[in-house]
This record gives structure tokens, sequence and C-alpha cells, in this order.
């Protein structure tokens, strides 16, 4: 064995074996209990980042753990291979999209393989492929043949910068999520899946999600948003545009004396009415027109208004209130109308005063440190519901929150104007995007208006890949030979939007499962026997986003027969960011670090340890170079242990009865420290601490006196338990090593080794011993020590006694295992 540690080589020669022996390939296998470990698929961008490093890392050490434990592991890899960002680059490069997207997989499939990392790549797949997203056209025509998929002319996210609609989660503080650029308001025909339909669903399924982190269901339980509120009508004095009465709906009935006006949408049918015959409120909605559709940039908009001359009645006290058009209401929320309350909503709060509008108090505070009203400044309280009490309201005066809503909810259906509903915050999902490098919205337009779905032996619709780009206009939507078909006879054209790219990460995960089958869009027996996946791993902004998509098109799936689980993922972990000098790592900041770079000067199994010890995988990582250092010089020790132990040479396996305590300690060491990486990389995952526990193993190990056939099966057991149980984070290493310590079996097909619980037996423990709570001294006693044995002990240890002598002994508190506090007076 040489006795300097050479990962180039070794992780050279390692990685040749798992490919000759197809070592991480795998079928089904009903003998076996399954585990499918997933970490969200990459966006071949070029190269690999550290924040892929570590999230790759932790997927695939969760999955060689749970391979030693005997399951059928399973996992795959692959490309989320749309989006904006091709587009970009090819633009740049004078490139098509498609030759830059296989480029860049190539090269970082070769740096995920260097890094170890144990994929079934006879899986891989690309969303860009035809083989791929045939099977998503096909789905979508038949969501449009159940009627879970519409068209229609919406107020959209458009940022002018990419050219393309966003969704609401996609706007970031005004701002496209992926340019910063300012987002514009737009209408266009756009294409939507009734996400909605499943609301309630997707809302209580959380509750099952058990293994989820709390955070994330809470988010998604806020982004549904299930109320309990009424929809009213305030009636109009005569038909505007169709309507008789503007609609609103409420989750503060409470409230509804304290209404003084109503907002409408700048593009509700009533203000383009009133728009008509009134050229400065024409001019207002135009100016107006450009800003984001977002609900979360409307909380921070400039308030902007204008009355459209109009006037509504109130349902409950016959008053006529004016209707306003103003910027803060959202046509796709509700009906595009609320009845404002200035005294107790922040947002017509400030428009109110803005615009010198009446504000009435409704609501008093029954705390006593709450100041009293006042309409020229907000409070906090102002739009509680707690703690609260009607006033001004006439018969509904003194009422709490919940008598109030009950009462006015009861009066409004007396009177025919109202009745309590629930309604949800979440919108329908639009996925029209009007960009090129996206799968084709299989959908053909009718000349006469109108369009039906792409029959299925027709499927897919192939999206050409050479092409040209010009930056301004997609190549498809400039093709009127790619756009002009036929269906029975007649012209008709393609459909130019393609999919928001979210659709293909929705699913991506269960068509690993029969990557390569050609009946349909899934297998069902291999879908339904790994499925759902056991672990998934992915940064928390996708809490929304790509979790709420991937658990909507599960049931979507679970509908259509495909799969038979309700949820996608049992367990998720949401890895922390890779951060250097307190930030992100970015390209722009200037303070990123080339994993390959790393992988060259001191190998992946190095990378692969720092980045699990440095800090728990649920916290953020802050990069520094001496500790990929200290990961290094860990190894060369734990080669330099192994490589002097086979210099000295023993196969003596333990006798227990021979030991002697130094050895009986090493011996106990060792199985505490199988028993916590168990816990660790299992039940608690946290790979920080399971490597503290193997680097006190052999620190332990090197205090060993050597010579006699006693210390070296102990010293046996412990380096081949460290190595073993280092080997998910350090497989290369650990593999090289196995052989080393004369075992033909690869490591990678050993099992997890057992913790011997006569082993954990102490004979003897260590006590604290404290004096009013401050630290004494110890004391050694046997294991089996009675508690007033423990008692006389810590009395009469020496030290102890200088700070008890001439003082009453009061108390006396054991804590069996750890301490003995004395309480003197």
């Amino acid at each position: 064995m040489d006795q300097h540690y050479k990962p180039e080589e070794i992780e050279s020669q390692v990685q040749h074996y798992w490919r000759e022996h197809d070592s991480f390939n795998v079928e089904v296998d009903h003998s076996k209990e399954k585990y499918y470990c997933l970490a969200m698929f990459p966006y071949p961008s070029g190269k690999l980042h550290m924040g892929h490093v570590r999230n790759y890392t932790i997927a695939d050490v969760i999955s060689r753990y749970q391979r030693m434990l005997g399951k059928n592991v399973l996992q795959p890899m692959g490309w989320d291979a749309f989006g904006l960002p091709a587009e970009n680059a090819a633009i740049k490069n004078q490139t098509a999209p498609a030759k830059w997207t296989y480029s860049n997989i190539d090269y970082m499939k070769n740096q995920l393989n260097q890094l170890g990392f144990a994929y079934d790549w006879s899986r891989e797949l690309a969303t860009c492929t035809p083989q791929y997203y045939r099977w998503e056209q096909w789905f979508f025509t038949r969501l449009y043949e159940k009627g879970l998929v519409y068209k229609k002319t919406s107020a959209v996210n458009w940022c002018p910068n990419d050219a393309t609609v966003l969704a609401n989660e996609q706007v970031i503080d005004g701002c496209c999520w992926r340019c910063d650029s300012p987002v514009e308001r737009k209408e266009i025909p756009q294409w939507f899946i009734k996400i909605t339909a499943y609301a309630e669903e997707l809302l209580k399924g959380l509750d099952q999600l058990d293994g989820w982190p709390e955070q994330v269901r809470t988010m998604q339980r806020n982004w549904i948003g299930k109320s309990r509120g009424v929809n009213m009508s305030f009636p109009l004095a005569s038909p505007i545009a169709g309507y008789q009465a503007i609609d609103v709906y409420t989750t503060r009935p409470d409230t509804l004396m304290g209404a003084t006006y109503v907002s409408v949408a700048l593009d509700h049918p009533v203000a383009k009415a009133a728009a008509e015959n009134n050229p400065e409120l024409a001019a207002f909605l135009a100016d107006n027109k450009q800003q984001s559709v977002n609900e979360a940039a409307m909380a921070t908009l400039e308030k902007r208004g204008m009355d459209t001359g109009y006037v509504a009645q109130h349902p409950l006290s016959g008053e006529w209130v004016p209707v306003w058009a103003a910027n803060y209401v959202l046509m796709d929320y509700g009906s595009g109308a609320v009845m404002a309350v200035p005294s107790h909503d922040e947002r017509d709060f400030e428009f109110a005063n803005k615009y010198q509008l009446p504000i009435v108090q409704v609501v008093a505070s029954t705390l006593d440190g709450d100041a009293a009203f006042d309409a020229s400044q907000w409070h906090e309280w102002y739009g509680r519901k707690t703690d609260t009490v009607t006033v001004n309201s006439d018969e509904f005066n003194g009422l709490s929150f919940e008598a109030a809503f009950d009462a006015i909810a009861d009066a409004l259906k007396a009177k025919g104007l109202g009745d309590t509903t629930t309604n949800f915050r979440l919108r329908d999902w639009g996925v029209s995007r009007q960009r090129y490098w996206g799968a084709p919205i299989p959908m053909l337009n009718l000349p006469e208006g109108g369009e039906i779905p792409v029959p299925a032996d027709r499927l897919p619709v192939l999206l050409p890949e050479d092409v040209e780009l010009d930056g301004i206009t997609s190549p498809i939507k400039a093709d009127h030979e790619w756009r002009k078909t036929q269906h029975e006879g007649q012209d008709v054209e393609h459909e130019t939007d393609t999919f928001d790219t979210f659709m293909e990460s929705s699913w991506y995960y269960a068509r690993y499962t029969c990557p390569n089958y050609e009946g349909g869009m899934l297998d069902s027996e291999a879908a339904n026997y790994w499925l759902p996946v056991d672990q998934y791993i992915g940064g928390i902004e996708h809490a929304i986003l790509h979790l709420l998509y991937a658990r909507f098109f599960h049931k979507l799936m679970r509908d259509e027969g495909l799969v038979n689980s309700d949820e996608p993922f049992t367990r998720l972990l949401c890895q922390g960011m890779v951060l250097k000098d307190g930030a992100k790592m970015s390209k722009s900041k200037g303070n990123t670090v080339d994993p390959q770079a790393l992988i060259e000067s001191y190998g992946a199994d190095t990378v692969r340890l720092f980045t699990m010890f440095a800090a728990p995988p649920e916290q953020s990582l802050e990069w520094q170079d001496s500790g990929v250092e200290g990961a290094n010089r860990f190894l060369r020790k734990l080669w330099k242990q192994v490589s002097a132990f086979k210099e000295r040479g023993s196969e003596r396996a333990v006798v227990v009865d021979e030991l002697n305590p130094t050895q009986r300690d090493v011996y106990r060491k060792t199985h505490e420290t199988i028993a916590k990486v168990s816990d660790d990389y299992g039940r608690r995952q946290t790979f920080n601490t399971a490597i503290a526990a193997v680097m006190e193993l052999l620190n332990d190990i090197a205090k060993l006196a050597g010579g006699s056939d006693s210390h070296a099966g102990v010293e046996r057991e412990a380096l081949e338990a460290a190595v073993l149980v280092l080997s998910p984070i350090t497989p290369h290493i650990s593999h090289q090593l196995w052989r080393e310590l004369g075992h033909d079996k690869a490591v990678i097909d050993v099992q997890w080794p057992v913790v011997n619980e006569a082993a954990l037996v102490r004979d003897s423990i260590e006590l604290v011993v404290q004096v009013n709570g401050k630290l004494r001294g110890k004391i050694a006693l046997p294991a089996d020590a009675s508690r007033e044995a423990i008692e006389a002990t810590a009395l009469g240890d020496e030290n102890v006694q200088r700070f008890t002598d001439g003082m009453t002994v009061r108390k006396v508190i054991v804590v069996p295992g750890k301490l003995v506090n004395i309480v003197v007076g």
C-alpha cells in the first residue's frame, strides 16, 4: 500500500470500476424495499457551481447510506434544459440554443462524474428532447379534453427585456426574477391550467407532509390562501356595461359599515365604460397600464386612482358611495372590485388620505395599550380582528369580529345582497410563454376563431432546433411554414407560444421511473413501484413555484390513472446557500469558487467532505479555504492510519474479555460512532456531526498502545467502521481503503455496520460535580453505582470539599449518567 494519499489516481480508478460494473443502475425489484432519492435537476448553464456540489452531495450521501441498508436505491440525473438563458446565450454567442445546451450538458455531466455521484445514467433525460416533451404535450391535450385547460385574454406580467410573460410568483419586488427588469402589465391571449380546481386538495394534502419543513408548508398554505368571507353586491344607480351592481368579496364584513367608496380595477368593464365619455379618465387608465399585476408588487405601489363619476348603493345603509378606478385593485383577483374601508385597511387608508375621501372608524380596540383612532396616521390595530369591538355600525355596534361577521352576513343574505362563501388566493396557472426555446403548446388555431388540440397521433409538435435568433422574434412565430398545417382538409395554424418551463420540471421525477418507455407518458407499473420519491432535496426558493406545481401535476397524473399515490415527495430537505465573505456566491460579486479547480487540487472526496462538514445541510455554508485544507488533512490522516496498521499486520478479531481499559474504551467508541452516524445520516440528516464523530474515533485509535493482538483486533474493527461510515461521503478513498483492509467486495455492496449493543455498556462512568451550579470536580464510579454511593463519592471529593466546608448541604441533585449538583447555604 502506497503510504501517500493520491486522490487523482484513486478517484479515476474507482470511477472506472463503477462504470465497468454499472454499479448504480437499478431495476424494479419487488423482493427489496425501494428507496428513491432525488436532488432537483440542474439547468445546463455550462459549469457546476458550489451550490450544485452541495445539493448533489447531500443527495448522494443519503442514497449511498440507504443502499448500504440493503434497499433498492434509485438516484437519477437529468437536465432542466429549456428556458430563456439558453436563448440569451445563443444570441450572445451566435449559435443555436440546442447546440449550446447539448454542449453544456456534456461538460456538466463529466463534472458530475468526477465528483463520484452514484447516478443511474441509463435513466438520463433532457427536457428539451422530443422524447420527453411529446408526453407533456399529450398530457396537456388530455387536460384540455377534461376541461382543465382554457384560453383567455388576460392581464399578465410582461418582461420587456425577455419579451415574455411571467407568473405572479416570478415577479420579485416588481421586477423579473431572471433579469431584474421592471415588469409591465399587458393583455394578451394566454393558456391556463385550472390549478384552482385542486386548491382544497392541495391545501389539505399539506397536513400529510410531515416529512417537509414547516416553513415550506406554511408558505404553500399562505399562497393557496383559503379564506372565509362574504360575496356582496353594491347596486348601481343604473346599468353600466351590463352590470346591475358591483360585486365584491371580503373577509372583513364586520367593517362593512365603514365602506365609504368602491374601488374597481383599471381594466374593469365599469372603469372602461366610464372612460368612454371621460377623456381625463381615459388618459389616466392609459398612463397606468404599464404596471405589474403581481399582488405583492401592489402592496408597495404608489396608490393612484380617479373617480369614475358613477355611484353605488351601500347594501345595508342605503347610502350612495362613489366608484373609483384604483391601480391597487387587480382584475384577476376576485371580481376586480373591492369595498373600500379606509379606517381598517392600510391600502384604502393610504388611498383615502391621498384623495381626501371619508374615513369612518367602525372597529375599536379593547386593549388598553392601543392608541386612540387617528384618521391621519395608520396604527397596526386598525386592521386587527382580535381584541376589537364594532362601533359606529348602527344595530351592529358592540360586537366581536365573529359576532359581527355572522350578523352582517345574515343581514346581507336577508336582503338578497350577499352570502357567506369560501375563497382562495390561488390563481390558475398561466403556462403560455412567448419565447422560442420551450416545448410548443400542442394546439391548432382555426381560421374562423377557436382552437382544437393536436391529435395524439401527430405528436410531438417538434420544435425546430437548427435556427437563428435575432433577439426580437421567436423563430417559430416568424416561420410561416412551421406555423401552417392542415386538419381534416382545413388550413389551420400551430400555436406559436411555448410552455412555461415549470411544466417540464413538474413531472420529470416520474419520467425517471421509465425514461425509455414509448407506450405512454408513464409505465404505471414502474412508476407505482418507485413513487413517491422518498427523499427530495433542493433550495427553499422553490417552495411555491416548483414544489406546488409538482404536487398539482402529480394529482393530475393520478386522476389520469398514471400513478396511484397522492403526493410526489415524501420527505423534503431544503439545503442552505453557499456563501463567501458573508454573501451568496455569484459571478457579479466576484466571489465564486470553481469546483473543477478544487477537484484538480484536492480531489473530489475532499470537496464532498468539506461541503458536508462545514454546516448542517439546511443552514447556509460559509466558504473557507482553510476548511477545504482541513478536510484534505483529515483524509490524509485516515490513509496513513490504515497504511500504518497494514504495516504492522494482524488478522486477529476482537476478543472482548482480553481487552484492557484503553482498548475497551476504543471498542465502545467504535460502536458509539456507528450508532451516532446511523442516526445522523438517517433520522437527523446532520452530516457534519457524523463526520465529527468519525474524527473523534480516529483520534482515539491513535491513542492505542500498539503491539498486542487484542490491540490489533480493536484497531481493525475501528478502522473498518470508520471507512464504512465515511463511504457515503468520501466514496473513492473508502473504496480503496476497504480493499487495502483485505476485502474483495466493493464497499458500496457492503451492508451498513451493525451496532453491538453490549459494546455500549460502560463498566464505569464519569460524572461532573457542581456546587451551587458551578463545576467543582469530576468523579468516576462503577456504571451500576447506587444513588447513595454517587452522593457519598461526590461529597467526599477533595476539591468539592473546599467549596462545601463550613456550609450546610441543603440538597444533592443527581442527574443519572451526567452530573451531581450539591446545593449548599
